[in-house]
């Protein structure tokens, strides 16, 4: 038993973690005459190390994740989401919602295209709320950072509010709430071609430098507050807004995130930085989904897609449940 756990140390802290990259980039910056002890030297050492793994991480990932994925392109995933219905279906929307790694403004064409062919609206909502949410990417970075325990926890309730959101909204039938032009849409089946390895290889390099283009900006910038965050502004500071004491931490970091617009690649860093202040588990998951789930720029292009009475009970059925587990994860961080 001890040497699997040393095995698992060893792949979470110099594998994802990529802790050794951590001390090369502290020698050579030392080396250089730059003092890492103070709060210049360990910002552009937080800032250089953490945008170099997350994005070494998430070539690695998304590459391996689009090749998978070129198995199951748009048509396909309706198929087999069709086949299903109920609660069993919103669980499949949501688990194929964690192999598609989009932020929220990319995963609402997909949801558009399932909605116009006919799938059952929670179904879709489901899918919505996962997308988003939940990857196989952050699962693995998430790792890195906090350990096997909190990134499974997250995972885990992020598929449970997905399921319980497209439930919920099923069992309202909202379906008249749906922008006429797009309820009443045609929807064209095109079948997948025959992909050689070759091509599914090709796909899956396109993907992660389309996707490392797209993400780049935000990772850049979470570092950057993060490096801030980690080394700048005072913990005392953070503890008063976002730590423990303050009952309404949760909610203050759920707010705060739903203007920013990024992935859950670009909120990491941040929440990485927020945590080593003293940020209470759950306050730090909350803004998270928040930045996540309901970026301000997905809810008015989602406002295209639904009209505001449909948007209006998606976004409080998020929040709530965004709420809800980050108090939960507060009440129970003595677990982790």
């Amino acid at each position: 038993m001890s040497i699997v756990k040393s095995g698992w140390v060893f792949i979470q802290d110099q594998l994802l973690g990529m802790k050794w990259l951590n001390e090369l980039i502290g020698t050579l910056l030392s080396s250089l005459g730059l003092d890492t002890s103070g709060w210049l030297g360990a910002s552009i050492q937080f800032f250089i190390y953490d945008t170099i793994k997350i994005m070494v991480l998430l070539g690695v990932l998304i590459f391996i994740i689009s090749y998978i994925q070129s198995y199951f392109p748009p048509e396909r995933t309706k198929k087999i989401l069709g086949r299903f219905h109920g609660i069993g279906a919103n669980t499949l929307a949501a688990l194929l919602g964690t192999v598609t790694p989009f932020c929220s403004c990319s995963s609402i064409p997909l949801f558009i295209g399932f909605t116009s062919a006919g799938l059952p609206l929670g179904v879709t909502f489901s899918f919505l709320i996962s997308s988003p949410l939940v990857d196989l990417g952050s699962l693995i970075l998430l790792t890195s950072i906090f350990g096997g325990k909190i990134a499974i926890a997250y995972v885990m309730v992020g598929l449970v509010l997905a399921v319980a959101g497209g439930t919920i909204i099923e069992k309202m039938r909202m379906e008249p709430y749906v922008e006429q032009y797009i309820s009443s849409a045609n929807s064209v089946d095109i079948d997948n071609p025959n992909l050689t390895v070759k091509e599914r290889l090709v796909f899956a390099k396109e993907q992660v430098v389309d996707t490392a283009k797209k993400v780049a900006p935000y990772v850049l910038i979470g570092v950057g507050i993060g490096a801030m965050i980690h080394n700048v502004i005072p913990e005392s500071f953070i503890q008063t807004v976002l730590g423990r004491n303050n009952p309404f931490s949760v909610i203050i970091a759920s707010v705060i995130g739903i203007p920013m617009y990024a992935d859950i690649f670009g909120t990491i860093p941040i929440a990485e930085a927020l945590y080593a202040k003293g940020v209470g588990l759950g306050t730090v998951l909350s803004f998270m989904m928040g930045v996540t789930a309901l970026s301000l720029p997905s809810i008015i292009m989602l406002r295209k897609a639904v009209k505001p009475k449909l948007l209006a009970i998606f976004v409080g059925i998020v929040s709530v449940g965004i709420i809800i587990i980050g108090y939960l994860f507060n009440a129970i961080q003595f677990m982790f």
